[in-house]
């Protein structure tokens, strides 16, 4: 198996462009994938740059309805058409920072290859998809400046549209969460409930950033979440919304069970 950030908020080693946005490449013994397409078509000139084919890629899975992770959507359907799109089926819906829409183009929404998926999907015996995160342990506060129009009315954002991607394959299961909006430890136990256990491999966001200084209750709950995560016989992969600072504190109790995406990186 092979995975690769095609792009991420930070530089990584192989001088990749970067900005904030996230895009994996990953291939398995069945597949040539991506999970995410940035915000721009910056991850194309990545691809391209790193020696990646994305002509020959099957499958893309949009792991929520922002545009930092859907913006090279539309850019790689003229270059590749036939590889499928999962996405949920409310991903194209109303989504706000504050006033600012952050939502998708609504043009990625008349692809034909479009595929929308509910809770959970099969894909084959190596991919499948999942969503009805409901649990409320230690969600990130960064979502409390997120909404989504519902009929008309502005609400906060409950994160439906998000999905996670889980890979079996190579005797291994690796679980590539987006963001976590709905928080990592709900995701975690969301995939308990489905799969049992817990995956040898995260991929994943925290949405830890913030602007500014971090509150003493912000950080300890940031060290929680941490603490509670070392329990697991899990790596964990993380990067973009996490936050630099975030990450570093959670680095302190995680060691090197908590690794850094950058933009351009293999991961493994």
């Amino acid at each position: 198996m092979k995975i690769i950030n095609l792009v991420e908020d930070t530089q990584g080693t192989s001088g990749a462009e970067f900005e904030h946005g996230l895009s994996f490449y990953i291939e398995t013994p069945k597949h040539k994938l991506l999970s995410d397409a940035g915000a721009t078509d910056m991850f194309i000139r990545n691809a391209e740059f790193l020696g990646v084919q994305l002509e020959a890629v099957d499958t893309l899975i949009l792991s929520h309805g922002h545009y930092d992770h859907s913006g090279g959507i539309m850019p790689f359907a003229k270059l590749n058409p036939t590889a499928k799109i999962y996405m949920r089926s409310n991903a194209g819906g109303e989504y706000y920072h504050d006033e600012r829409y952050i939502g998708i183009d609504k043009a990625i929404l008349q692809l034909p290859q479009v595929v929308l998926t509910e809770d959970f999907l099969e894909i084959d015996d190596e991919l499948s998809l999942f969503s009805g995160i409901r649990g409320n342990r230690l969600r990130p506060r960064g979502n409390k400046l997120l909404s989504e129009f519902v009929e008309d009315v502005q609400l906060q954002d409950r994160f439906t549209h998000e999905q996670c991607l889980v890979i079996s394959a190579e005797g291994k299961k690796i679980l590539v969460s987006g963001c976590a909006h709905n928080g990592i430890l709900n995701v975690l136990d969301r995939y308990a409930e489905i799969y049992g256990g817990v995956p040898d491999e995260v991929i994943s966001g925290f949405h830890m950033m913030k602007k500014g200084d971090y509150t003493d209750e912000e950080i300890a709950e940031i060290k929680e979440t941490a603490r509670l995560l070392t329990k697991l016989p899990t790596r964990f992969h993380s990067g973009h919304c996490t936050g630099k600072p975030a990450f570093d504190i959670m680095k302190e109790f995680m060691g090197e069970q908590l690794c850094e995406i950058h933009s351009g990186d293999t991961i493994m």
